[in-house]
């Protein structure tokens, strides 16, 4: 079902210093920031020659990665993203099996402007899962 590694996630405390980091300190070509408020979060994408990094910052204390940031206050791999072809037909495949889908249920539209769904980590051995479906 799931295909190629699309990017891993990793939330920081502040996205422009991330971002700096990446970019000067690594050499890593870096997207520009991207504001994403159904999600509740800023972000800014590594792109790597096989994959990327998504770097999260939340946008206010009521975001998911604000939440993520007070358990982890030096911040850390939020999520993995992996990509389907069908986010429909991997969502019935995986509600069938018992996997929970968080949030209402329902593809949401990601960074890449795609649908996108968020698998529970306690699901998936502790790690929080994004499909994305290409």
């Amino acid at each position: 079902m799931i295909g190629r590694l699309n990017h891993v996630a990793i939330a920081v405390t502040n996205l422009n210093d991330a971002t700096k980091l990446y970019k000067h300190v690594l050499g890593a070509e870096v997207s520009e920031v991207q504001q994403l408020a159904e999600h509740g979060v800023n972000v800014v994408f590594v792109n790597l020659p096989n994959s990327k990094i998504e770097l999260l910052e939340p946008i206010d204390e009521t975001s998911p990665i604000a939440s993520f940031l007070a358990k982890n206050p030096a911040g850390g791999m939020h999520h993995i993203c992996y990509e389907v072809e069908d986010i429909t037909t991997a969502s019935q495949k995986l509600v069938a099996a018992g996997a929970r889908i968080l949030g209402d249920g329902l593809p949401k539209t990601g960074a890449h402007g795609k649908p996108v769904i968020f698998l529970h980590p306690k699901d998936f051995n502790g790690t929080l899962i994004e499909l994305e479906q290409v």
